[in-house]
Formats: C-alpha cells, sequence, structure tokens
C-alpha cells in the first residue's frame, strides 16, 4: 500500500483505531439510516452508490454522521444491509434504531483475511463471556483511501451478553 500524498483527494476520513479496539459500547436508541447493497459472493456491487444515495439524504437533512460509523450486515451471499449512524431522523429514510452492549475489535489487513477476524471475534468475546446472535462489519475507509493511508481497518461489532454461569442462578 502506498501513503496518503498531500495533492491526491481522498473522501474518508483517517481512522483512528484507538477508541474502538477492544471496547464496550452502550446504544439507547442510536439512529441509524438503513439501506441494502446488492452483492456477489459475498463482495458488494453498488457500495459506493448507496453510500452516495445516503449521504445525500443525510445533507438535506442537515444531519451529520457521528464518527462515519457504517455498519454491514452480510444477510447472504447476494446482499447486505448498511445502517450508517445519523445524529437525527432523517425525513424519507428508512430510520432504524439500535440499543444495547455492543463490543467492538479493530482488524487490518487485507478483506480476504474477514474470515479469520471473525474467528477471532468470537473468540475473543467468548472469553470474556460474552454472546451474541450477529456481527456487524464496519469497513471504515473505501479501498481507495485505504490505500492511500497505507491502512485497511475493518472494526467487528456485536450486540452482547453476559453469559449467566447456571452454577451461580437461583431456582
Amino acid at each position: 500500500m502506498t501513503h496518503l500524498k498531500e495533492k491526491d483527494p481522498f473522501c474518508c476520513p483517517e481512522f483512528i483505531p484507538t477508541p474502538w479496539e477492544d471496547k464496550i459500547f452502550e446504544w439507547e436508541k442510536k439512529r441509524f439510516l438503513k439501506d441494502r447493497v446488492c452483492t456477489l459472493f459475498y463482495m458488494p456491487l453498488n457500495f459506493g452508490k448507496v453510500m452516495k444515495r445516503l449521504n445525500k439524504k443525510v445533507e438535506a437533512a442537515g444531519a451529520i454522521m457521528p464518527d462515519w460509523l457504517c455498519l454491514s450486515d452480510h444477510t447472504s451471499m447476494w446482499n447486505m444491509d448498511l445502517y450508517l449512524a445519523v445524529n437525527k431522523e432523517i425525513p424519507g429514510g428508512n430510520n432504524i434504531t439500535m440499543d444495547g452492549r455492543f463490543y467492538s475489535r479493530v482488524y487490518e489487513g487485507p478483506f480476504s483475511d474477514t474470515g479469520t477476524w471473525c474467528k477471532d471475534f468470537e473468540n475473543k468475546a467468548k472469553s470474556k463471556g460474552f454472546t451474541f446472535n450477529k456481527l456487524y462489519l464496519w469497513y471504515t475507509t473505501c479501498p481507495k483511501c485505504a490505500k492511500k493511508y497505507g491502512k485497511n481497518y475493518v472494526v467487528i461489532m456485536a450486540a452482547v451478553e453476559m453469559k449467566t454461569n447456571s452454577l451461580n442462578q437461583t431456582p
């Protein structure tokens, strides 16, 4: 990978991994704008087009995207849902909220390592006593910006619950 040059344009802010590495977030009615991306064997086909559509809605509403957080839920080999964090309801958008305790870890490298990252995430979460049903991936920069910054960070998040120990439960 090459590093960002001053004259090169970029569209994604540089990602700082520290606030997201091995962290727990408590969300109460955290706002997201939801959309869908077509994929072919999990590879996104129209990710950029969908992000531009979402960005237009956010700008038209005078809203902001906190941390540029955009969670991806790979619902099948053929599509994924996107959840773009926003600070207010977006008129004409598919507005949703998320609640709960979310655990996050940061990974860096080629997208081909995603399977390895997911297994590592599951192992780390289990070692902390967490259970979860669904993983979300946050692709923190587009491929062009990742190349310019010299790092391809991906954050994996999941809504987690603590495992209960049946020996410590009261009848």
